[in-house]
């Protein structure tokens, strides 16, 4: 039954019986209007969940290529360090700054 086919019957009902059952009648029609909103509501944001969920969030190809590169590029860094014979204490900042990118990019994986 839509909304005004609802406030149609309410009024309906509360000429038939009387002023004496009027709070009932509203109160009873705000009821059903009020889970009429949840229901609309609640269809809409689960429409929008998945879309929202989506969105921001790395895809598995862009975890990958990054993962590539920074494997990628540590190992060249290390091993110029290496060739060139630079302190290998360069290398401990360098690999952790590459661990925070990828767990700082990976990280909204597990939140949902």
């Amino acid at each position: 039954m839509s909304t005004g086919d609802e406030l149609k019957a309410a009024v309906s009902a509360r000429r038939d019986l009387g002023p004496d059952f009027e709070d009932a009648i509203v109160e009873s029609f705000l009821d059903k209007m009020g889970k009429e909103v949840d229901r609309r509501v609640d269809e809409r944001l689960a429409q929008a969940a998945p879309k929202r969920s989506a969105q921001g969030r790395p895809s598995d190809g862009q975890r990958l290529a990054l993962a590539i590169v920074s494997l990628s590029l540590g190992t060249i860094i290390t091993l110029t360090l290496a060739l060139v014979g630079k302190p290998m204490g360069l290398l401990v900042p360098i690999w952790v700054g590459i661990i925070i990118v990828n767990v700082i990019f990976n990280g909204a994986r597990g939140k949902d």
